[in-house]
């Protein structure tokens, strides 16, 4: 049910209220103009939360890089977390993780066609991408977790809310998760309840519509995970998820924020699951690898390893795996859905944003063609999604 990953350490409260003090005065100069937020003449879409990791930003990012690769020119400008560069890195296809972060490694390999860069400065990575010869022609920025962010006014700004942990119920750092009072999901244009259970009953929708409590300018939308099929990382062959045994051994190795859920998803076709849990964004050590390969060595057969994309790029450069974990360790590939058919309502707020404050000249030809056919339709017609 959603808040039941939520734990507060109420013992830390006193600190969270000192730390609520910093956070709203350093919101209170941005919002009075004493900090600056730029604006800039291209359109930039920020994905984020007000929570410490764990909602979902990835499949999100690379949601709206599927709906507008194919005919825009974009980019996806990361902080870069725990990268060992500094600066502004634009990455290539022989980027290494310890240079551009896992993430921006994951999503530069699934998507070679776009631009994918870090920069801790935000608005000197936007600068760099808008005005550097290799991607100056750029026609949309994609800001991953840089809600707090607030020196670049996005144009669109996501909140993303993870359903088990829903920010009404929790508390600021450090008993809470929260980074920010739940005040500033004020800021956001578009907010997105994430990992919702595909069978949410009505009800249930009608008690999160109340309880987010938001303003009529802001738009809430649902979404549950869905999972492509086992990927091996080194050998063999796809398998589908159908394809995993009742009696079946599986080791979920996971740094991420919250493996929880899948473990509650994995739970579907088998209840023989051991966990091997790291921190977000861990960094695996020679001591890590054996470990794992030890524990994979005791567990029964048949069995098998699961991790994530996030995981499997950090696990790449490291040397070590025995070979039984290399022939039987898969990626666990995941997706996020729209529910309630709300998928072409976001595509379209989407797709006029970008089509509206385009610096592509074609695309602004091609968005006012597009308005001279509506205004001679009936409007009783489905609306065609096209740039």
């Amino acid at each position: 049910m959603e808040g039941d990953f939520i734990k507060i350490n109420e013992w830390m409260m006193p600190l969270s209220w000192l730390y609520g003090l910093g956070v709203r005065f350093r919101n209170h100069l941005f919002d009075t103009g004493i900090l600056k937020s730029r604006s800039f003449d291209i359109p930039v879409i920020s994905v984020g939360n007000i929570t410490v990791g764990g909602t979902g930003k990835t499949p999100h990012i690379e949601y709206l890089v599927n709906l507008l690769h194919k005919d825009l020119k974009v980019a996806v400008l990361s902080r870069g977390y725990k990268r060992k560069s500094s600066g502004y890195v634009l990455a290539d296809k022989d980027s290494k993780v310890e240079e551009i972060g896992d993430e921006p490694f994951q999503i530069q390999h699934k998507f070679p066609d776009i631009f994918v860069a870090v920069d801790k400065n935000r608005c000197r990575g936007i600068d760099n991408l808008t005005t550097n010869t290799e991607t100056k022609d750029v026609d949309v920025i994609l800001l991953d977790d840089a809600y707090q962010h607030r020196y670049v006014k996005p144009g669109i700004n996501i909140l993303l809310v993870d359903y088990h942990r829903l920010i009404i119920h929790d508390k600021l750092l450090p008993a809470g998760r929260l980074r920010e009072p739940i005040s500033g999901k004020e800021r956001a244009d578009i907010v997105i309840v994430t990992k919702c259970p595909e069978d949410l009953k009505p009800m249930e929708y009608r008690v999160l519509v109340k309880a987010m409590d938001l303003f009529p300018y802001q738009q809430l939308f649902f979404t549950t995970l869905n999972y492509g099929d086992l990927n091996p990382i080194y050998c063999g062959d796809k398998r589908s998820m159908n394809s995993i045994k009742k009696n079946e051994n599986i080791l979920l190795l996971t740094g991420i924020a919250s493996p929880k859920q899948m473990i509650v998803d994995l739970k579907q076709y088998t209840d023989k699951i051991k966990t091997m849990s790291y921190s977000d964004h861990h960094n695996f050590t020679e001591g890590d690898i054996q470990q794992i390969n030890e524990t994979f060595a005791k567990m029964p057969s048949p069995k098998l390893i699961i991790t994530t994309e996030k995981d499997e790029a950090r696990l790449l450069g490291m040397s070590g795996l025995s070979e039984e974990v290399r022939h039987n360790i898969y990626t666990l590939p995941i997706r996020m859905k729209f529910l309630l058919d709300k998928e072409e309502i976001f595509n379209d707020k989407i797709i006029d944003y970008v089509r509206k404050n385009s610096r592509n000249s074609i695309l602004v030809k091609s968005k006012n063609e597009h308005e001279t056919r509506n205004s001679n339709n009936s409007g009783n017609g489905p609306r065609t999604i096209s740039f």
